[in-house]
Protein backbone atom coordinates (compact mmCIF):
# COMPACT_ATOMS: atom_id res chain seq x y z
CA UNK A 1 0.00 0.00 0.00
CA UNK A 2 1.11 3.42 -1.02
CA UNK A 3 2.01 5.98 1.62
CA UNK A 4 -0.57 9.39 0.75
CA UNK A 5 0.71 11.84 -0.51
CA UNK A 6 0.73 15.03 2.67
CA UNK A 7 -0.28 18.41 2.13
CA UNK A 8 1.26 21.59 3.06
CA UNK A 9 -0.97 24.66 3.29
CA UNK A 10 0.79 28.10 3.28
CA UNK A 11 -1.68 31.28 4.36
CA UNK A 12 0.24 34.40 3.34
CA UNK A 13 2.72 35.00 0.59
CA UNK A 14 5.02 37.72 2.45
CA UNK A 15 8.30 37.25 3.57
CA UNK A 16 7.69 34.22 5.79
CA UNK A 17 5.52 32.61 3.73
CA UNK A 18 6.63 32.91 0.04
CA UNK A 19 10.62 31.64 2.14
CA UNK A 20 9.00 29.25 3.73
CA UNK A 21 6.97 27.59 0.63
CA UNK A 22 10.62 28.08 -1.63
CA UNK A 23 12.71 26.37 1.14
CA UNK A 24 10.02 23.75 1.08
CA UNK A 25 10.36 23.10 -2.04
CA UNK A 26 14.33 22.69 -1.73
CA UNK A 27 14.34 20.20 0.98
CA UNK A 28 15.04 16.36 0.21
CA UNK A 29 12.14 14.30 0.40
CA UNK A 30 13.28 10.56 -1.16
CA UNK A 31 12.26 8.72 2.06
CA UNK A 32 8.43 9.43 1.08
CA UNK A 33 6.45 11.23 -1.72
CA UNK A 34 7.23 15.01 -1.99
CA UNK A 35 4.28 16.70 -0.21
CA UNK A 36 1.78 18.87 -2.35
CA UNK A 37 2.78 22.11 -1.70
CA UNK A 38 0.48 25.05 -1.49
CA UNK A 39 0.31 28.56 -1.26
CA UNK A 40 -2.55 31.15 -0.83
CA UNK A 41 -2.33 35.27 -1.04
CA UNK A 42 -5.07 37.70 -2.12
CA UNK A 43 -2.13 39.26 -4.46
CA UNK A 44 -0.81 38.10 -7.42
CA UNK A 45 2.90 39.14 -6.64
CA UNK A 46 4.58 39.21 -3.76
CA UNK A 47 6.34 42.00 -2.16
CA UNK A 48 9.65 43.68 -1.19
CA UNK A 49 8.09 45.78 1.37
CA UNK A 50 11.40 47.75 2.43
CA UNK A 51 11.99 48.61 -1.15
CA UNK A 52 8.15 50.35 -1.89
CA UNK A 53 8.76 53.57 -0.66
CA UNK A 54 11.49 53.63 -4.33
CA UNK A 55 8.32 53.19 -6.30
CA UNK A 56 7.42 56.73 -5.46
CA UNK A 57 10.01 58.26 -6.18
CA UNK A 58 10.58 56.74 -9.58
CA UNK A 59 14.11 54.99 -8.11
CA UNK A 60 12.83 51.29 -8.34
CA UNK A 61 10.10 49.91 -10.78
CA UNK A 62 7.03 47.54 -9.71
CA UNK A 63 8.48 44.69 -11.50
CA UNK A 64 11.83 45.04 -9.46
CA UNK A 65 9.78 44.90 -6.06
CA UNK A 66 7.13 43.15 -6.35
CA UNK A 67 7.08 39.86 -8.95
CA UNK A 68 4.17 37.57 -9.45
CA UNK A 69 4.20 34.98 -7.36
CA UNK A 70 3.92 32.56 -11.14
CA UNK A 71 7.09 33.73 -11.90
CA UNK A 72 9.14 32.85 -8.46
CA UNK A 73 7.23 29.59 -8.47
CA UNK A 74 8.11 28.10 -11.85
CA UNK A 75 9.45 24.90 -11.52
CA UNK A 76 8.99 24.47 -8.17
CA UNK A 77 5.76 22.20 -8.52
CA UNK A 78 3.79 24.53 -6.02
CA UNK A 79 0.49 25.16 -6.42
CA UNK A 80 -0.56 28.69 -6.41
CA UNK A 81 -3.88 30.43 -5.61
CA UNK A 82 -4.61 33.80 -5.89
CA UNK A 83 -7.28 34.13 -3.06
CA UNK A 84 -9.00 36.03 0.06
CA UNK A 85 -8.90 33.35 3.15
CA UNK A 86 -12.30 33.60 4.53
CA UNK A 87 -12.23 30.83 6.94
CA UNK A 88 -10.04 27.85 8.66
CA UNK A 89 -11.40 24.49 10.05
CA UNK A 90 -8.57 23.63 12.50
CA UNK A 91 -10.52 20.37 13.05
CA UNK A 92 -11.70 19.19 9.78
CA UNK A 93 -7.93 20.60 9.05
CA UNK A 94 -9.53 22.71 5.85
CA UNK A 95 -8.99 26.01 4.47
CA UNK A 96 -11.64 28.24 3.00
CA UNK A 97 -10.87 30.29 0.48
CA UNK A 98 -13.79 33.20 -0.69
CA UNK A 99 -14.60 32.56 -4.45
CA UNK A 100 -12.14 29.73 -4.51
CA UNK A 101 -12.19 26.31 -3.34
CA UNK A 102 -11.72 24.04 -0.16
CA UNK A 103 -8.24 23.32 0.92
CA UNK A 104 -7.13 20.12 2.72
CA UNK A 105 -4.44 20.50 4.95
CA UNK A 106 -1.23 17.95 6.88
CA UNK A 107 0.34 20.84 7.81
CA UNK A 108 -0.28 24.35 7.84
CA UNK A 109 1.11 27.83 8.15
CA UNK A 110 0.11 30.74 9.01
CA UNK A 111 1.57 34.11 7.58
CA UNK A 112 -0.68 36.34 6.76
CA UNK A 113 0.89 39.63 8.04
CA UNK A 114 -0.99 42.31 8.98
CA UNK A 115 -3.31 45.17 8.51
CA UNK A 116 -2.88 48.85 9.41
CA UNK A 117 -6.42 49.79 11.60
CA UNK A 118 -8.20 53.21 10.45
CA UNK A 119 -10.36 52.93 13.19
CA UNK A 120 -9.09 54.42 15.58
CA UNK A 121 -9.57 58.22 14.38
CA UNK A 122 -12.72 59.56 13.35
CA UNK A 123 -12.43 60.07 9.51
CA UNK A 124 -9.35 57.93 9.13
CA UNK A 125 -11.24 55.38 7.26
CA UNK A 126 -12.94 57.56 4.53
CA UNK A 127 -9.98 60.37 4.28
CA UNK A 128 -6.09 58.60 5.44
CA UNK A 129 -4.11 56.47 3.30
CA UNK A 130 -2.30 53.66 4.31
CA UNK A 131 1.35 52.42 3.17
CA UNK A 132 1.46 48.71 3.45
CA UNK A 133 0.83 46.83 0.06
CA UNK A 134 1.42 47.42 -3.18
CA UNK A 135 -2.03 48.62 -3.84
CA UNK A 136 -1.57 51.33 -1.30
CA UNK A 137 1.51 52.47 -3.18
CA UNK A 138 -0.61 53.26 -6.23
CA UNK A 139 -3.35 54.73 -4.60
CA UNK A 140 -1.17 57.12 -3.14
CA UNK A 141 1.10 57.79 -6.17
CA UNK A 142 -2.23 58.67 -7.73
CA UNK A 143 -3.44 61.19 -5.11
CA UNK A 144 0.11 62.95 -5.02
CA UNK A 145 -0.13 62.91 -9.20
CA UNK A 146 -3.31 64.40 -8.50
CA UNK A 147 -1.76 67.43 -5.87
CA UNK A 148 1.22 67.84 -8.37
CA UNK A 149 -0.66 68.44 -11.60
CA UNK A 150 -3.33 70.88 -9.30
CA UNK A 151 -2.46 74.78 -9.55
CA UNK A 152 -1.87 74.93 -6.09
CA UNK A 153 1.29 76.46 -4.72
CA UNK A 154 1.55 74.26 -2.00
CA UNK A 155 0.91 70.58 -1.05
CA UNK A 156 0.50 70.40 2.30
CA UNK A 157 1.39 66.48 4.22
CA UNK A 158 0.47 64.74 7.61
CA UNK A 159 2.19 61.50 7.88
CA UNK A 160 0.68 59.86 11.40
CA UNK A 161 3.48 58.22 13.07
CA UNK A 162 6.97 59.01 13.47
CA UNK A 163 7.94 55.33 13.47
CA UNK A 164 9.74 53.80 10.06
CA UNK A 165 7.49 53.90 7.66
CA UNK A 166 6.65 57.56 8.96
CA UNK A 167 10.14 58.65 8.73
CA UNK A 168 11.36 56.84 5.35
CA UNK A 169 8.22 58.14 3.41
CA UNK A 170 8.01 61.82 4.89
CA UNK A 171 11.70 62.06 3.75
CA UNK A 172 11.11 59.99 0.56
CA UNK A 173 8.34 62.10 -0.42
CA UNK A 174 9.92 65.60 0.54
CA UNK A 175 12.80 64.90 -1.85
CA UNK A 176 9.68 64.30 -4.70
CA UNK A 177 7.64 67.49 -3.84
CA UNK A 178 10.15 69.51 -2.76
CA UNK A 179 9.41 73.40 -1.97
CA UNK A 180 6.07 72.51 -3.14
CA UNK A 181 5.92 70.50 -0.40
CA UNK A 182 4.58 70.83 3.16
CA UNK A 183 5.32 68.23 5.68
CA UNK A 184 4.11 67.68 9.18
CA UNK A 185 5.45 64.06 11.05
CA UNK A 186 2.43 63.75 13.86
CA UNK A 187 3.56 61.07 17.07
CA UNK A 188 1.73 60.71 20.18
CA UNK A 189 5.04 59.49 22.15
CA UNK A 190 7.78 62.23 23.35
CA UNK A 191 10.33 61.45 20.42
CA UNK A 192 10.64 59.96 17.04
CA UNK A 193 11.93 55.78 16.22
CA UNK A 194 11.72 54.47 19.49
CA UNK A 195 12.93 51.09 19.01
CA UNK A 196 15.77 52.09 16.99
CA UNK A 197 19.14 52.68 17.70
CA UNK A 198 20.57 56.02 19.01
CA UNK A 199 22.72 56.61 15.56
CA UNK A 200 19.96 55.92 13.23
CA UNK A 201 17.31 58.29 15.36
CA UNK A 202 20.32 60.82 14.89
CA UNK A 203 20.60 60.55 11.15
CA UNK A 204 17.05 60.71 11.11
CA UNK A 205 16.48 63.84 12.89
CA UNK A 206 19.15 65.20 11.09
CA UNK A 207 17.82 64.29 7.51
CA UNK A 208 14.07 65.43 8.49
CA UNK A 209 15.18 68.88 9.74
CA UNK A 210 16.86 69.12 6.29
CA UNK A 211 13.62 68.80 4.69
CA UNK A 212 11.75 71.49 7.01
CA UNK A 213 9.56 68.86 7.97
CA UNK A 214 7.76 69.62 11.06
CA UNK A 215 8.06 67.23 14.05
CA UNK A 216 4.52 67.58 16.34
CA UNK A 217 5.72 65.49 19.47
CA UNK A 218 3.27 64.09 22.19
CA UNK A 219 0.42 64.92 19.47
CA UNK A 220 -2.88 62.99 19.49
CA UNK A 221 -4.75 63.25 15.89
CA UNK A 222 -8.68 64.07 17.25
CA UNK A 223 -10.04 63.88 13.42
CA UNK A 224 -9.41 63.42 9.82
CA UNK A 225 -11.50 65.21 6.98
CA UNK A 226 -11.36 65.93 3.42
CA UNK A 227 -8.89 68.72 3.50
CA UNK A 228 -8.24 69.21 7.35
CA UNK A 229 -6.88 67.34 10.29
CA UNK A 230 -7.34 68.03 14.03
CA UNK A 231 -4.63 67.79 16.30
CA UNK A 232 -4.36 67.79 20.49
CA UNK A 233 -1.37 68.84 22.36
CA UNK A 234 -1.39 69.61 25.98
CA UNK A 235 -5.03 69.79 25.72
CA UNK A 236 -5.60 72.18 23.11
CA UNK A 237 -7.37 71.17 19.42
CA UNK A 238 -6.08 72.90 16.58
CA UNK A 239 -7.26 71.79 13.24
CA UNK A 240 -5.18 72.68 10.16
CA UNK A 241 -5.35 72.40 6.70
CA UNK A 242 -4.21 69.48 4.58
CA UNK A 243 -4.12 67.94 1.61
CA UNK A 244 -2.80 64.38 2.03
CA UNK A 245 -3.02 62.24 5.50
CA UNK A 246 -1.08 59.31 5.43
CA UNK A 247 -1.69 56.71 8.40
CA UNK A 248 1.38 54.30 9.50
CA UNK A 249 0.46 53.66 13.08
CA UNK A 250 0.13 50.28 14.19
CA UNK A 251 -0.57 46.97 12.61
CA UNK A 252 -3.33 44.17 13.58
CA UNK A 253 -3.83 40.80 12.82
CA UNK A 254 -6.46 40.01 10.05
CA UNK A 255 -9.99 39.00 11.48
CA UNK A 256 -9.62 34.94 10.01
CA UNK A 257 -6.76 34.70 12.53
CA UNK A 258 -7.96 36.81 15.65
CA UNK A 259 -11.39 34.12 15.38
CA UNK A 260 -9.58 31.19 15.65
CA UNK A 261 -9.43 29.04 19.28
CA UNK A 262 -5.31 29.74 20.45
CA UNK A 263 -4.02 31.19 22.82
CA UNK A 264 -3.35 34.71 21.74
CA UNK A 265 -1.53 37.68 23.14
CA UNK A 266 -3.46 41.55 23.68
CA UNK A 267 -2.35 42.39 19.87
CA UNK A 268 -4.42 39.01 19.05
CA UNK A 269 -0.51 37.55 17.85
CA UNK A 270 -0.90 34.27 18.02
CA UNK A 271 1.39 32.07 20.93
CA UNK A 272 3.50 29.67 19.51
CA UNK A 273 6.38 27.20 20.77
CA UNK A 274 10.48 28.22 19.58
CA UNK A 275 9.41 25.71 17.16
CA UNK A 276 7.01 28.13 15.61
CA UNK A 277 4.47 25.89 16.28
CA UNK A 278 1.07 26.82 17.61
CA UNK A 279 0.32 25.84 21.06
CA UNK A 280 -2.04 22.55 21.48
CA UNK A 281 -1.44 21.99 17.75
CA UNK A 282 2.05 20.93 16.28
CA UNK A 283 0.64 20.50 12.87
CA UNK A 284 -0.17 24.24 12.65
CA UNK A 285 3.12 26.64 12.42
CA UNK A 286 2.63 30.80 12.62
CA UNK A 287 5.31 33.29 11.68
CA UNK A 288 5.84 37.06 11.24
CA UNK A 289 3.42 40.03 12.23
CA UNK A 290 0.71 37.59 13.45
CA UNK A 291 3.29 35.69 15.30
CA UNK A 292 4.11 36.57 19.58
CA UNK A 293 7.05 33.84 19.37
CA UNK A 294 10.60 34.14 21.73
CA UNK A 295 12.85 31.96 20.58
CA UNK A 296 15.31 29.29 22.15
CA UNK A 297 16.89 32.03 23.98
CA UNK A 298 14.10 33.91 25.14
CA UNK A 299 14.01 36.55 23.80
CA UNK A 300 10.60 38.41 22.17
CA UNK A 301 11.10 38.23 18.33
CA UNK A 302 9.67 41.62 16.52
CA UNK A 303 7.22 42.06 13.73
CA UNK A 304 9.91 42.49 11.18
CA UNK A 305 10.47 41.76 7.70
CA UNK A 306 13.83 40.76 8.83
CA UNK A 307 12.87 38.54 11.60
CA UNK A 308 9.87 36.33 9.07
CA UNK A 309 12.63 36.05 6.78
CA UNK A 310 14.85 34.11 9.10
CA UNK A 311 11.74 32.12 10.47
CA UNK A 312 10.99 31.06 6.89
CA UNK A 313 14.47 28.31 7.51
CA UNK A 314 13.48 27.00 10.69
CA UNK A 315 9.28 26.73 9.72
CA UNK A 316 10.30 24.75 6.29
CA UNK A 317 13.05 22.73 8.34
CA UNK A 318 10.42 22.04 11.01
CA UNK A 319 7.58 21.18 8.43
CA UNK A 320 9.98 19.20 6.80
CA UNK A 321 11.36 17.08 10.29
CA UNK A 322 7.54 16.48 11.48
CA UNK A 323 7.29 14.37 8.40
CA UNK A 324 10.07 12.77 8.17
CA UNK A 325 10.36 11.87 11.78
CA UNK A 326 13.72 13.98 12.82
CA UNK A 327 14.34 15.76 15.59
CA UNK A 328 12.67 20.01 15.50
CA UNK A 329 15.05 22.61 15.70
CA UNK A 330 14.43 25.59 17.72
CA UNK A 331 14.10 28.82 15.90
CA UNK A 332 17.19 31.35 17.16
CA UNK A 333 17.13 34.85 15.87
CA UNK A 334 20.01 36.88 14.81
CA UNK A 335 19.60 40.53 15.15
CA UNK A 336 21.10 41.98 11.88
CA UNK A 337 21.17 45.11 12.14
CA UNK A 338 18.85 47.67 10.77
CA UNK A 339 19.11 50.08 7.58
CA UNK A 340 16.36 52.84 6.80
CA UNK A 341 15.92 55.05 3.76
CA UNK A 342 16.08 58.59 4.41
CA UNK A 343 15.67 60.59 0.94
CA UNK A 344 16.88 59.75 -2.29
CA UNK A 345 20.22 58.55 -2.60
CA UNK A 346 20.37 58.67 1.51
CA UNK A 347 20.18 55.99 3.92
CA UNK A 348 21.44 54.49 7.20
CA UNK A 349 23.14 51.20 8.03
CA UNK A 350 23.93 49.80 11.32
CA UNK A 351 24.87 46.36 12.57
CA UNK A 352 27.62 43.62 12.58
CA UNK A 353 29.64 46.41 14.12
CA UNK A 354 28.99 48.71 11.13
CA UNK A 355 27.72 52.56 11.43
CA UNK A 356 27.16 54.08 8.03
CA UNK A 357 25.02 56.86 6.86
CA UNK A 358 24.78 58.57 3.42
CA UNK A 359 25.11 57.50 -0.02
CA UNK A 360 27.66 54.41 0.64
CA UNK A 361 24.76 53.44 3.76
CA UNK A 362 21.95 53.71 0.73
CA UNK A 363 24.44 51.30 -1.19
CA UNK A 364 24.87 48.72 1.78
CA UNK A 365 20.98 49.15 1.91
CA UNK A 366 20.82 47.95 -1.75
CA UNK A 367 23.14 45.06 -1.98
CA UNK A 368 21.59 43.94 1.41
CA UNK A 369 17.64 43.78 0.22
CA UNK A 370 19.34 42.07 -3.44
CA UNK A 371 20.69 39.42 -1.50
CA UNK A 372 17.09 38.95 0.34
CA UNK A 373 15.54 39.36 -2.40
CA UNK A 374 13.66 35.48 -3.71
CA UNK A 375 15.28 33.32 -6.06
CA UNK A 376 18.04 33.51 -8.40
CA UNK A 377 17.13 34.04 -11.10
CA UNK A 378 15.20 37.54 -9.69
CA UNK A 379 18.27 38.48 -7.52
CA UNK A 380 20.22 38.67 -11.47
CA UNK A 381 17.59 40.46 -13.12
CA UNK A 382 17.27 43.19 -10.67
CA UNK A 383 20.99 42.90 -10.09
CA UNK A 384 21.85 43.39 -13.58
CA UNK A 385 18.91 46.36 -13.99
CA UNK A 386 20.82 48.55 -11.24
CA UNK A 387 24.02 48.28 -12.53
CA UNK A 388 22.91 49.03 -16.19
CA UNK A 389 20.72 51.92 -15.16
CA UNK A 390 22.95 54.24 -14.92
CA UNK A 391 24.87 53.43 -17.71
CA UNK A 392 22.44 53.81 -19.54
CA UNK A 393 21.07 56.94 -18.12
CA UNK A 394 24.54 58.47 -18.64
CA UNK A 395 24.42 57.21 -22.26
CA UNK A 396 21.51 58.87 -23.12
CA UNK A 397 22.17 62.21 -21.81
Amino acid sequence: MTEQTARICILGGGFGGLHTTLRLSQLPWEALPKPEIVLVDHSDRFLFSPLLYELLTGELQTWEIAPPFEELLQDTGVRFYQATVSGIDINQRRVHLQDGPEIGYDRLVLALGGETPLDMVSGAASHAYTFRTIADAYRLEERLRVLEESDTDKIRVAIVGAGYTGVELACKLADRLGQRGRFRLIEVTDQILRTSPEFNREAATKALEERSIFIDLETKVVAIAQDTISLEYKGQVDTIPVDLVIWTVGTRVAPVVRNLPFKQNQRGQITTTPTLQVLDHPEIFALGDLADCRDAEGQQIPATAQAAFQQADYAAWNIWATLTHRPLLPFRYQYLGEMMTLGIDNATFTGLGIKLEGSLAYLARRLAYLYRMPTLDHKLKVGFNWLARPIIETLSK
